[in-house]
C-alpha cells in the first residue's frame, strides 16, 4: 500500500490539499464571499468616514480651545496700548462661546477633541476589521 501523494499534488502546498474546500457547494462559497464582501465594504466605509472627520474635529476643537487663550495674551499685550483696542479685543473674547447647541447636540471644544480621538480609534478598528474580512473572503 503506497501512501505517497500523486504527481499533481506533490508540488502543491499542504494548505491547497484540503478536501473540505472541494466538498463545499458553490452556492455556499458565493454566499460566504458575498457576506464577507459586505462586511469589508462596511468596515472600509466606516474607516474612510472616520479618517475624514477625525482630523477636522480634532483641529477645530484645538483651535476653539486655544482661541480664548490667544486672545487673552493679545489683550495683555495691548493693555498698555490704545484703550479702544483693548475694549475691542475684550468684546471679541467675550463673543467666543463656551458651547454651541446644534439640533439638540451640545458641542464643546474638549468634546470635539475627544470625538476626534475616538474617531481615530474607530478608523484603526475599521482598518483592522477590513483586513480580517479581506483575509476571510
Amino acid at each position: 500500500m503506497d501512501h505517497t501523494r500523486n504527481q499533481a499534488d506533490a508540488h502543491r502546498p499542504l494548505s491547497f490539499l484540503s478536501t473540505t474546500q472541494a466538498s463545499t457547494p458553490i452556492g455556499l462559497k458565493l454566499a460566504r464571499a458575498g457576506v464577507w464582501s459586505l462586511c469589508y465594504f462596511a468596515f472600509y466605509f466606516i474607516q474612510q468616514l472616520a479618517e475624514l472627520f477625525a482630523p477636522l474635529l480634532l483641529i477645530a476643537g484645538v483651535a476653539w480651545k486655544a482661541l480664548p487663550v490667544l486672545i487673552g495674551a493679545v489683550s495683555h499685550v495691548s493693555a498698555s496700548a490704545d484703550p479702544q483696542a483693548r475694549d475691542a479685543i475684550a468684546n471679541v473674547a467675550a463673543a467666543i462661546p463656551e458651547q454651541i447647541t446644534l439640533a439638540g447636540h451640545t458641542l464643546t471644544a474638549s468634546g470635539m477633541i475627544w470625538d476626534g480621538i475616538l474617531l481615530m480609534g474607530l478608523a484603526a478598528a475599521g482598518a483592522t476589521l477590513a483586513t480580517l474580512a479581506g483575509r476571510n473572503m
